[in-house]
């Protein structure tokens, strides 16, 4: 199960680079950016969900309601920004690789209980949190045009680090 959370991680983040590098690619447009923000997010909702129905250690419970706390808050403040700009989230093929690659890992993890369960979760919290931030850092708010779109991906990144620091966490204290 392992290296299927390591694989997954390594499809997102290469999916990820690929699909919005500058260099290999045009350039990403802000309802681009709005779309991928909005999956990301929705992936990690839908996660701490499940983790919330199957995982039996309650700090992993605690993380998972940061998560869908954090992540939904995410969400709606994108959609009320997107809103606001009268930008419509334009999907694309990252958006679309989120929703599926977050669909994927949950049929995986869903497979999973009790303790496989918990560290699988937190594995891929890592590995995700990880590439989220990487996006993050090397494109989105790189190539975000509108300033308040640049400013809502900056405070984002800054929870999503330390999401990332929090999951490392976990994962030291399951080992």
């Amino acid at each position: 199960m392992k290296s299927t959370v390591r694989m997954f991680a390594l499809g997102i983040a290469l999916l990820a680079a690929s699909a919005v590098s500058a260099s290999a690619q045009p350039k990403i447009n802000d309802a681009q950016i709005a779309a991928i923000a909005v999956a990301a997010n929705q992936v990690d909702v839908d996660a701490g969900k499940l983790a919330l129905s199957k995982a039996r250690n309650g700090e992993i419970n605690q993380f998972a309601q940061t998560m869908i706390t954090d992540h939904g808050g995410a969400i709606k403040a994108a959609t009320d920004l997107a809103g606001k700009l009268k930008v419509t989230p334009q999907e694309n093929d990252t958006s679309k690789a989120l929703v599926k690659g977050g669909q994927d890992a949950r049929a995986k993890l869903a497979k999973l209980d009790g303790a496989a369960f918990d560290k699988a979760y937190v594995d891929n919290e890592v590995a995700y949190h990880d590439t989220v931030v990487k996006a993050l850092d090397d494109t989105l708010i790189p190539n975000a045009q509108n300033g308040e779109l640049k400013s809502l991906l900056t405070s984002v990144r800054g929870v999503a680090a330390a999401h990332l620091e929090h999951a490392r966490q976990l994962q030291k204290s399951l080992k």
